[in-house]
C-alpha cells in the first residue's frame, strides 16, 4: 500500500483522485472484512460524499488538505454525526450521535475520507478485542491470533491494507499493544494534545485519541492534524498543534536513551532480543545509553485496574436505558435500569464496573481508590526523575507476540497483564510511541516502544524513524 503522505500529494496534484483512492480501498474491505471482521459499519454513502468534495476542492484549485483523499479507519467509540457508534455494545447498538467528535471534524477538513467505524473491545476495555459484543476481530498477519486491544479493529485495518491510516483510543495501551501485534506504528499522544470531545469515555483521566499508520511519517502527518487546543474538552492544552513532520528526520544524535528494567520484566527472549538491538541502532546513530530502574512502575497495574474501573463506574452510569440506547421494558425504573444493563453491558463491562463501584464505596475510598492516586502521583514523580537523566526511554510494548484466541480470556489477570509495559504512561499523561522492530514466534512482529515526557512527540517519531530505517524499512 502507498503512504498516506504519497496518497493525499497524487490526489493534490490530480495524478490521482480520491474517489478512486476511496474504491481501493474499499474493494479491499469487501474482500477481506468478512474473513477478519474489522469494520462494524462501512459508511459507503459518506465516505463517497466526502470523496467528492474533495475532489472538487482540487478541481477548483484549492487546498485540499494534508490528508485529501486519504481513505482513514475510526474506532467505534468516537462519535461521528448520523454514522452507528456501538462501542461494540449491545447497549449501543444502532445509536447514532446527533454531533461529530473534534478529531472528525479535523480530518475532514484535513481532506481525510473516513471509510467506517472499526470493532474494539467492548468500550475500550480489553486487549484482544475478544470483548466486543459483535464478534472478535482476527489478526491480519495470522487470522489464530489476536490483533491486539482494544482498538484491534483499527490495527487491522492499516495492517491488513483497508486504509494506510487509522484511529484508535489509548487508556492503558489501546493503541500501542495492537500496534505492536499487527506489526506497525501506534502512537499515545501527550494527555490533552488531542481533543476527547465527542469520544466515548472510558477512563476521562487516561483516554487519549492517537494515530495507527504503517510508517513514521505518515503518523506524525496525522497525528498534526489530529493536535491541537479544542475549547469544547475543558482538559485540551491550550496551544496549538505541535510540528511533527518537520523533525521526523531529526535522528537522534547526542540524545540520551535510558533502557527501563521494568519494562522488559517479564518480556519473551524475541521481545528482549528486538529491543537488545534497537538500542543498538539508536547508539549506532549516536545517542547514549543508560540503564534505568523506575521500580514504581511495578505498582502500575494494579494503581490502573483501581483508578480506571473507578472512572469507568461513574462514566458508564449514563446508559440506564432512559435517554437513548438499549432498554429493556420491566415493571418500575429500578427493574427496568437493571435488566437493560444486565442485557446491554457484556462480561467485562460489568466486571470493572463491579470493581471501580466498590473501590469508590464508603469504607473502601481511601484504602482503595485514594491509595491508587498516590500511588499515580509517584509514578509521575519517577518518570520525571528518570527525564532529568534522559531525554527518551526505551522498553517492549507487549510481553509477547500475538497470542492465539482464548490463550488469555480464563483468566483476566492474565490478560491484563498483556498491558503492564504500556500502563504506566497513561497514568502519567506522558507520550509514548510503539515501533515494530524484528519479528518473533511463527515470524509474527514484535514491537519496541519509546517513551517521553509530556510534548516530547517530536523527539519520539525523531527516534522511531532511527529504528524504522535499521529494521529495513526505508
Amino acid at each position: 500500500m502507498r503512504s498516506a503522505v504519497r496518497i493525499a500529494e497524487e490526489v493534490r496534484s490530480g495524478a490521482s483522485t480520491a474517489v478512486a483512492e476511496l474504491a481501493g480501498a474499499l474493494e479491499v474491505v469487501a474482500a477481506r472484512n468478512e474473513e477478519l471482521h474489522v469494520f462494524l459499519y462501512v459508511d459507503e454513502e459518506g465516505a463517497l460524499a466526502a470523496a467528492e468534495r474533495v475532489d472538487a476542492t482540487v478541481a477548483s484549485g484549492g487546498d485540499a488538505g494534508p490528508l485529501a483523499g486519504v481513505p482513514i479507519a475510526i474506532k467505534d467509540n468516537m462519535c461521528q454525526r448520523g454514522v452507528p457508534t456501538t462501542c461494540a455494545s449491545k447497549i449501543l447498538e444502532g445509536w447514532r450521535p446527533p454531533y461529530s467528535a473534534t478529531v472528525i471534524d479535523r480530518l475532514l477538513a484535513a481532506g481525510a475520507v473516513p471509510v467506517g467505524k472499526t470493532n474494539l473491545d467492548e468500550f475500550a476495555m480489553g486487549s484482544s478485542t475478544e470483548n466486543s459484543a459483535f464478534g472478535p476481530t482476527l489478526n491480519p498477519l495470522d487470522t489464530s491470533r489476536v490483533p491486539g486491544g482494544s482498538s484491534g479493529g483499527s490495527a487491522a485495518a492499516v495492517a491488513a491494507g483497508m486504509t494506510p491510516l487509522a484511529i484508535g483510543s489509548d487508556t492503558g495501551g489501546s493503541i500501542r499493544q495492537p500496534a505492536s501485534l499487527c506489526g506497525i506504528i501506534g502512537v499515545k499522544p501527550t494527555y490533552g494534545l488531542v481533543s476527547r470531545y465527542g469520544l466515548v469515555a472510558f477512563a476521562s483521566s487516561l483516554d487519549q485519541i492517537g494515530p495507527f499508520a504503517t510508517n513514521v511519517t505518515d503518523a506524525a502527518t496525522l497525528l498534526e492534524v489530529l493536535a491541537g487546543h479544542d475549547p469544547m474538552d475543558s482538559t485540551s492544552l491550550p496551544e496549538a498543534a505541535p510540528s511533527l513532520v518537520e523533525h521526523v528526520r531529526d535522528g537522534v544524535a547526542g540524545q540520551r536513551i535510558g533502557v527501563v528494567r521494568e519494562l522488559i520484566e517479564g518480556a519473551d527472549d524475541e521481545v528482549l532480543e528486538s529491543v537488545t538491538r534497537a538500542l543498538a541502532a539508536l547508539r549506532e546513530a549516536g545517542a547514549t545509553s543508560v540503564e534505568l530502574s523506575i521500580p514504581e512502575l511495578r505498582l502500575g497495574l494494579s494503581a490502573y485496574y483501581l483508578i480506571a474501573p473507578a472512572e469507568a463506574s461513574s462514566n458508564l452510569a449514563r446508559y440506564d436505558g432512559v435517554r437513548y440506547g438499549l432498554r429493556v421494558d420491566a415493571d418500575d425504573v429500578t427493574a427496568m435500569n437493571e435488566a437493560t444493563r444486565t442485557a446491554g453491558f457484556g462480561a467485562e463491562v460489568k466486571r470493572r464496573i463491579m470493581l471501580g463501584t466498590y473501590a469508590l464505596s464508603a469504607g473502601y475510598y481511601d484504602a482503595y481508590y485514594g491509595q491508587a492516586l498516590k500511588v499515580r502521583t509517584q509514578m509521575i514523580d519517577a518518570f520525571a526523575r528518570a527525564y532529568r537523566e534522559v531525554d527518551l526511554l526505551l522498553g517492549a510494548t507487549t510481553p509477547s507476540v500475538a497470542f492465539a484466541f482464548g490463550e488469555k480470556t480464563a483468566n483476566p489477570l492474565t490478560m491484563y497483564l498483556s498491558d503492564v509495559f504500556t500502563i504506566p504512561t497513561n497514568l502519567a499523561g506522558e507520550a509514548a510511541i510503539s515501533v515494530p522492530f524484528g519479528t518473533g514466534e511463527g515470524g509474527l512482529p514484535v514491537g519496541v516502544q519509546l517513551l517521553g515526557p509530556g510534548r516530547s512527540e517530536a523527539r519520539l517519531f525523531a527516534a522511531a524513524r532511527v529504528l524504522e530505517i535499521a529494521d529495513g524499512r526505508p
